[in-house]
């Protein structure tokens, strides 16, 4: 395996920019899936279907996925985070809005970069990556600020389980960093994550009486579709093979590309307004994300 890289390539931020697109889309999607399926079978159900593809796609490709490289107790933690983190997700998505949801969830980073000043001494951040985050979240609270200063009666029950997954999703990427998680094919550490989710998330369902399937409409079964191909499996299996040859606080600061990105999906495919203050929000994120992975200036 080759060495991995501590700047970003354009390859890198390509596949970022496409990743968080299909990310911001990602709460729309939940939203649409719970008005028909219950939230945490939806997961489950999500989680089972990602699972046989990624198992026909490492066989297709011939991915070695059974031998001893000490990854076994790693990935059964890094799945229970996963688990525990859309269990959160999708059930905070039926108290708290999109768009109020979002930005709890992606102060992941800055529990990613927190944890790696003592987990991945190797990824230290500098002074610049700091204030290039500060800039892009900044551009974040810009655009969620007025909702998030509104009277939201039961909003913050899901805003705290949307803050309580955003812990999560940092602790499984510095799992995966921090042991030989890192070393091992994308594929391998996906199905962990899936395996244990799509075991653990339908006995939940099941144990808090949930009613499963409700209302099994066209809209909630391509919702469905959508987030087993292309979010939990194709977009998941890029993410997972980026954080094994790329710093994870440099992907991290990409990730406040995903909440804009959910605002452009609103306005293209629900009609929603292009405000200035989208605008604005846009230029800090961009603006950050620049400063943050700029290459660093060595000494002559």
């Amino acid at each position: 395996m080759s060495a991995p890289k501590v700047e970003l390539d354009r390859l890198a931020m390509l596949m970022m920019i496409v990743l968080c697109a299909i990310w911001g889309a990602q709460q729309v999607v939940v939203k649409l899936g719970n008005e028909g399926i219950s939230p945490l079978w939806q997961s489950g159900l999500r989680s089972l279907g990602a699972t046989g593809l990624v198992l026909l796609w490492s066989r297709f490709r011939g991915v070695k996925l059974r031998e001893a490289d000490g990854t076994l107790w790693p990935g059964l933690l890094a799945g229970t985070l996963f688990a525990a983190e859309f269990a959160l997700i999708f059930t905070g998505l039926q108290f708290t809005s999109a768009s109020r949801g979002v930005i709890f969830l992606y102060t992941a980073p800055f529990f990613v970069a927190l944890g790696a000043r003592w987990l991945l001494p190797g990824e230290s951040m500098r002074r610049a990556q700091w204030a290039g985050m500060a800039l892009a979240f900044s551009g974040v609270v810009a655009l969620f600020g007025e909702n998030l200063l509104r009277p939201a009666g039961q909003a913050w029950i899901g805003d705290l389980m949307m803050l309580v997954a955003a812990l999560l999703w940092a602790a499984t990427t510095l799992t995966i960093k921090a042991t030989p998680l890192t070393r091992a094919v994308a594929e391998k550490t996906l199905l962990y994550q899936l395996g244990v989710s799509a075991l653990v998330l339908p006995c939940l369902s099941w144990a808090l009486g949930e009613p499963g399937v409700f209302a099994p409409t066209a809209t909630v079964w391509a919702s469905l579709a959508f987030q087993i191909v292309v979010i939990a499996t194709a977009s998941y299996l890029a993410w997972f093979w980026l954080i094994r040859h790329y710093p994870a606080t440099r992907l991290s600061s990409f990730s406040f590309l995903t909440p804009v990105m959910g605002v452009l999906a609103g306005v293209v495919f629900l009609g929603e307004p292009f405000t200035p203050l989208v605008m604005l929000a846009l230029s800090l994120v961009g603006a950050g994300i620049w400063v943050a992975n700029r290459p660093q200036k060595r000494a002559p």
